[in-house]
């Protein structure tokens, strides 16, 4: 029986047999049935013969028809890998990924001994090669194929990956307040007025004793610095006030220099060297959020409370004590009649501090606006 089906397959694809296969298939059909189910084969060819005249015809089976793949339009893809001193490579990745639709899944195949690559049975059309190997380069090449074509790869050169180390540089706190230090040393009030001491980005690392300094002797030898100096002695010049320095250049040299003095020893003493020696930070901190009482409320505190190089708050022992020595300081300068001892020098603190509550108060709600290099961070939180 394998022989006949065997036969009966061959006759089937023959060009020439084809028109008989309805035939051929109702032989085989006759040879196999009575053989499966028992009975002779003869015995049934027979009495089919027999009852040929007398039975209906039955119709012919289907006939299929099978196709073989046309291989004629398919190519063939290949090529050579090596290295840039031309060193052939072996083991080395290569994937063919056809651009068609209706595209097969990926083939991969890997270099030989000699470097050699190849694919066959390629459908014409688009493709793309992705060669790769641990520690070098990726690389792709893309064509197109066409029918029966022999597509040579150009040679493929690879080349060692580059290694890639990523590493994370975490500024120092003193880097990083020298960095808004540097920021806040260019806010100017309407672009002129010096407002170095107020802080706004948030959580701002503490200055060390060094940037306080600086920071404190930038602020006395501004040239705005000079000019409020002589435009206060000009005031008091123009009401007699501190007679006792009389008028005249001379008159209006001493007012200069004590209007000076006064700044100068506010600011060295309370902004420098007392913040170094306690520990606190000069600087006002912009709050910047919550409610308008609860921004008052913090900007006239912050007239007698101070934040610590720890970040705690704390009263401003600088500014009150700093006040004090600097008051105490004027009555060496200041004319004799003018001299109230320890009341003047009392009186003059509380007006100091009175001050620093009304400045504080236009920080929070004013000058900000009017300061074109103020930083834009999120305010900082008290």
């Amino acid at each position: 029986m394998a022989v006949l089906i065997e036969r009966r397959i061959h006759l089937h694809n023959h060009p020439y047999l084809h028109s008989s296969s309805s035939h051929i298939f109702s032989r085989l059909r006759n040879l196999i049935l009575p053989a499966l189910l028992g009975f002779s084969p003869f015995v049934l060819a027979q009495q089919t013969a027999t009852n040929s005249d007398s039975s209906p015809t039955l119709p012919d089976a289907p006939t299929v028809t099978s196709q073989s793949p046309d291989t004629s339009q398919t190519g063939t893809i290949h090529g050579v890998i090596v290295d840039r001193e031309g060193a052939v490579y072996e083991g080395v990745r290569i994937t063919l990924s056809e651009i068609t639709p209706n595209a097969p899944a990926p083939r991969t195949t890997t270099s030989d001994t000699n470097g050699g690559f190849q694919f066959t049975a390629v459908p014409p059309g688009p493709f793309q090669l992705t060669i790769a190997s641990p520690g070098f380069k990726s690389q792709i090449i893309s064509g197109t194929l066409s029918p029966g074509q022999s597509f040579e790869a150009p040679k493929v050169l690879l080349s060692f990956a580059s290694a890639t180390t990523e590493v994370e540089v975490t500024a120092s706190r003193e880097e990083v307040a020298e960095a808004q230090l540097k920021e806040e040393e260019q806010q100017r009030v309407f672009g002129a007025i010096p407002n170095f001491y107020v802080v706004y980005a948030p959580n701002a690392p503490p200055l060390t004793s060094r940037q306080k300094f600086r920071l404190a002797w930038r602020t006395s030898i501004d040239p705005v610095s000079f000019l409020a100096a002589g435009a206060f002695a000009g005031i008091e010049q123009a009401t007699n006030e501190f007679s006792g320095y009389g008028q005249g250049a001379e008159g209006y040299a001493k007012r200069f220099g004590a209007s000076y003095a006064d700044n100068f020893n506010a600011t060295m003493i309370g902004s420098a060297i007392l913040p170094s020696l306690l520990h606190q930070d000069p600087r006002y901190f912009y709050k910047g959020t919550g409610t308008t009482r609860s921004r008052i409320l913090y900007a006239i505190a912050n007239s007698v409370i101070c934040k610590g190089d720890n970040g705690r708050w704390q009263p401003n022992y600088s500014g009150i004590i700093g006040s004090l020595a600097a008051g105490g300081i004027s009555n060496i300068y200041y004319p004799a009649s003018d001299r109230n001892g320890a009341s003047l020098t009392f009186e003059n603190l509380a007006i100091a501090t009175a001050g620093g509550a009304v400045q504080n108060l236009f920080q929070e709600f004013l000058v900000r606006k009017l300061t074109p290099k103020a930083r834009h961070d999120s305010p900082s939180k008290p």
